[in-house]
């Protein structure tokens, strides 16, 4: 198993690793709407949505891997009414075939942001 940590994506804030290799695939951890050069949160669904699916890119990139083999994604969103503004956003980060995708409502998320998301690629 390989670590892989980015700055281009918030650091862990507790005893678990950004991403990791094993397997012939990439794991990423959770990615929350936190902007890691300020720290701020954005407001609202789309522009969390929209932090959120970058710093998964980032880490993604930063595995020397390609957004376009992703094949699975977790979607954990506070409130199932931002699902279509939140799909659109989505749509704008993944190309077909999309990858498999799981979207669960969560009663609380840390930092109590609106969204966060992790990612299975194919190396």
């Amino acid at each position: 198993m390989e670590r892989i940590s980015t700055n281009k994506a918030p650091g862990a804030i507790g005893p678990y690793s950004q991403a990791v290799k094993a397997g012939g695939f990439l794991y990423t951890s959770g990615q929350i709407p936190v902007d890691p050069s300020t720290g701020v949160i954005p407001e609202g669904p789309v522009a969390q949505a929209r932090q959120a699916l970058t710093n998964v890119t980032n880490l993604i990139k930063a595995a020397g891997c390609d957004v376009s083999k992703t094949v699975k994604t977790v979607v954990f969103i506070k409130n199932m009414e931002d699902f279509a503004a939140i799909n659109e956003v989505y749509a704008q980060f993944f190309t077909e075939p999309y990858p498999a995708r799981s979207c669960v409502e969560v009663a609380r998320l840390p930092k109590d942001v609106l969204i966060e998301i992790e990612a299975i690629v194919e190396l």
